[in-house]
């Protein structure tokens, strides 16, 4: 039985459509997909089920019923429950109580908050994830970024009086989630729909969308295009139905062969959490960095960049002693990095595009060093722009304006921009849709078919698959294992992830 259609939506912005033609109908228990690239009209049509965005049109009814979405607090009031994909958390409160965030604080004698009560309901909350390991009077500042998102995903199962949960509307839920946590949270999500709940799925990875949800509909340019049964439709179509064109290939093949010569050596490095470590990347290749969350992935790439004190062994770049004092020398010597998390580690959301792509490369855009010169500044911008085939009005468009995979763009282009020779990529296509990651994937084929070098740290497994020549695995803070990527089937590389194989011949 339908319990929620949006018939006819319809939304712009200083007339510009961002949604036309919209139509959406989930039903009672049932597991619903929402599909489309960035910029699609995903967002906007979420924010209008939240009562955040006013629709210009739209016919909707609840259990037949029509209805008006006035407000957040309507949308809660008809059973509406989201996960959106920024983490809206307060670093400085305890887990509790940003899993109580919105929501009214247990009281005793109907004037002091019973914190007992308060921490009780938010461990019951985690519980229904499976979660034991996160002690809800932690600080959220000290989780990492998947046990904040598994912390706000939890406060959307909270316990609580008025209307109940509906409807669970999740966008990106997993992107910062290890395949563990995401099956918990799966988990969860079939327990909901056979409960007679509904999920709102947005997703754009789409082998979790083919396993789990029983319809999708795919929006482009703001108007819908298919709406049918997950279990009759391909991989493949539904990725010709989201950008409008066939990929025969999800990742562009390689134009040459890495180069014997070494770009990055490390001998027994030592840095923070990490181990010692060996390793060395070549000329043109991409060595992919494998491993389950917390594995020492992103010390390793800290200490490469500079961020990160290196307290024992070696590291050499093109067969020089490479020790950067931080991120500035890491710059100057040759080495670029885009963050996994772009929006908090790589990027001012509320300045323009120009601006952002610029920042690492004002030296190169002044007068002698002193005076910015701002017509050069937009030129350089917008040639890196078209390098990085950037989709935006101009380079004044304000970076927090972008879909997420223009952002990235916007990221990758600052890393370009001082023609490295290797280029560091941590989680490079997180939150990004399918059409933008194949302009991802195509940019660093172009870098690496020019010599430069690249390391690739991904927990998308087909991800490192397809991409990389060579594979290390890190375990324990420490590489354990590197394979040859050709041939690597996704079982066996996440069974060396676990240590579940014998290291492979060297």
């Amino acid at each position: 039985m339908t319990f929620l259609s949006l018939q006819n939506v319809a939304k712009a912005y200083a007339g510009v459509p961002a949604l036309r033609r919209v139509n959406l109908t989930i039903e009672r228990g049932e597991i619903h997909a929402l599909m489309g690239e960035n910029g699609a009209g995903k967002s906007t049509l979420i924010k209008i089920l939240a009562g955040v965005v006013a629709p210009d049109t739209a016919s909707i009814t609840i259990d037949g019923q029509p209805v008006t979405i006035e407000s957040p607090k309507a949308a809660h009031r008809f059973g509406f429950r989201f996960i959106h994909q920024e983490l809206n958390v307060v670093p400085a409160l305890s887990v509790a109580e940003n899993i109580f965030i919105g929501r009214r604080y247990p009281v005793r004698a109907g004037v002091f908050v019973d914190w007992r009560q308060l921490h009780a309901t938010a461990h019951d909350a985690l519980q229904r994830l499976g979660i034991t390991h996160i002690d809800t009077r932690q600080k959220m500042a000290r989780l990492s970024i998947g046990d904040q998102m598994l912390v706000r995903i939890s406060s959307a199962f909270l316990g609580e009086s008025g209307a109940p949960a509906r409807l669970y509307v999740m966008d990106e839920p997993t992107a910062a989630l290890t395949r563990e946590e995401s099956e918990r949270l799966f988990r969860v999500l079939r327990e909901i729909r056979a409960g007679g709940g509904s999920v709102l799925y947005v997703s754009h990875r789409l082998d979790e969308v083919m396993a789990l949800c029983d319809k999708a509909t795919v929006l482009r340019d703001g108007e819908t295009i298919d709406t049918g049964k997950v279990a009759e439709i391909t991989h493949d179509d539904l990725v010709a139905l989201m950008i409008g064109r066939k990929v025969e290939e999800a990742y562009p093949a390689p134009a040459v062969s890495p180069s014997p010569n070494l770009a990055l050596e490390a001998k027994d490095l030592v840095a923070g959490r990490l181990a010692p470590t060996s390793f060395n990347l070549r000329q043109g290749e991409i060595l992919g960095i494998a491993g389950l969350s917390g594995s020492g992935q992103r010390d390793l790439m800290r200490v490469l960049f500079g961020d990160l004190p290196v307290d024992a062994g070696t590291l050499s770049l093109h067969g020089k002693p490479y020790r950067p004092s931080g991120p500035a020398a890491a710059w100057k010597a040759g080495l670029a990095y885009v963050p996994r998390e772009r929006r908090s580690e790589g990027l001012m959301l509320t300045r323009p595009i120009f601006e952002n792509i610029t920042l690492a490369h004002l030296g190169r855009q002044s007068l002698g060093g002193i005076a910015l010169t701002p017509r050069a500044e937009k030129l350089f911008a917008m040639g890196l722009g078209t390098d990085v085939r950037l989709r935006a009005t101009g380079p004044r468009q304000l970076a927090m304006e972008l879909s997420g995979g223009n952002q990235q763009k916007v990221v990758f282009a600052r890393a370009l921009g001082g023609k490295p020779r290797v280029l560091l990529l941590d989680e490079p296509t997180r939150g990004v849709d399918v059409g933008a990651k194949f302009d991802i994937y195509s940019i660093i084929r172009d870098m690496t078919a020019k010599g430069m070098a690249v390391i690739l740290v991904s927990s998308d497994l087909p991800e490192l698959i397809g991409m990389c020549d060579r594979i290390a695995v890190m375990r324990d803070g420490a590489i354990t294992d590197i394979v040859a990527a050709a041939g690597l089937g996704e079982d066996d590389l996440l069974n060396r992830c676990y240590g579940r194989l014998p290291p492979a011949a060297a």
